[in-house]
């Protein structure tokens, strides 16, 4: 799959091509229908179908400070949107001055002069161009002029997670906010991934015979409400069943939020300075402080087994 930073990037002779545009924040299962559909019908027509998404996010620049918590960084994406079967991913910087780019403007610039589309894919509710002045209507209005069709996809509605809402990235978000991890997989198709470098902490999980990997997470990063999860720790493409904490550990009085991950089992892991990742599957219990060293171990040792049961 090609990765494009920019219209600059894009080949000088490249042909007529399919097209979907959207932020796509963790290409969720209504992403996945938009986007396969995509794939789909640049299948049909013999063309590369094209993914066009923006970093950073556009409400950063429209409302610096108001950058959502993200469900997967760019390159996560990019990943899953190959997966689907899409040929290229064009990341558009979404500066002040692109914040000003009429909806017209947009489809000449950037779908009819650079991807010359041959058809555009996308949500029913779908916005576009200076103060979202463009949607799917006037997307297909121009069109007839510029030779590509437009066809909108409604997006399924999900389950008892989501109370019958649509699938939705900022659903999502709100149930990792509160820690249900269980009803974003439901909505993501798969689990909750957070990533980061591994840093060295305070150690205490060495001490107590439960080393973590440390994970400083990547910024903007949605992170699940503090407790304690069943999932998986990956590192150097190994998946490993794992105990994962989120939280300021009250037992030793701390400050700084964390995510840490204990790989089920595994002795002698050295992971300081790897990427890794860590994939939340199901809420074990919230956080808490206990009266005894003693009996944190207890419980430790519990939630380990059942981690260890739902990994399994």
């Amino acid at each position: 799959m090609q990765r494009w930073r920019g219209l600059e990037d894009i080949p000088q002779d490249w042909g007529r091509s399919v097209v979907t545009i959207g932020s796509y924040d963790g290409v969720h299962r209504g992403h996945q229908l938009i986007i396969g559909r995509t794939v789909e019908r640049a299948r049909e027509l013999s063309v590369p179908a094209v993914v066009v998404t923006f970093d950073p996010h556009p409400s950063e620049v429209v409302r610096p400070g108001s950058h959502p918590p993200l469900l997967a960084p760019h390159h996560r994406r990019a990943e899953l949107m190959a997966e689907l079967g899409v040929d290229a991913v064009l990341v558009l910087p979404f500066t002040a001055e692109f914040s000003q780019l009429s909806a017209a403007d947009f489809i000449v610039k950037v779908l009819v002069d650079k991807l010359r589309a041959r058809a555009v894919v996308e949500g029913p509710n779908f916005r576009f161009g200076h103060r979202a002045a463009g949607n799917v209507a006037f997307l297909a209005e121009l069109g007839t002029s510029y030779d590509y069709e437009v066809e909108v996809i409604d997006l399924h509605v999900s389950g008892e997670a989501g109370g019958g809402e649509p699938f939705s990235s900022t659903l999502t978000r709100r149930l990792i906010a509160a820690g249900d991890v269980e009803g974003a997989k439901e909505i993501l198709g798969r689990p909750h991934r957070v990533e980061g470098i591994v840093v060295r902490g305070a150690q205490r999980g060495r001490e107590l015979g439960y080393p973590t990997a440390n994970v400083e997470t990547l910024p903007h990063t949605a992170i699940p409400a503090d407790g304690v999860y069943a999932g998986w720790l990956t590192a150097n493409g190994e998946r490993m069943p794992a105990a994962i904490s989120v939280g300021t550990n009250p037992q030793f009085d701390g400050v700084d939020r964390t995510v840490e991950a204990y790989a089920i089992d595994r002795v002698g892991l050295d992971l300081y300075g790897l990427h890794v990742a860590v994939d939340f599957l199901a809420f074990v219990r919230g956080q808490e402080k206990f009266d005894s060293i003693d009996s944190l171990l207890v419980a430790m040792g519990e939630d380990v087994k059942k981690c260890r049961d739902l990994t399994a």
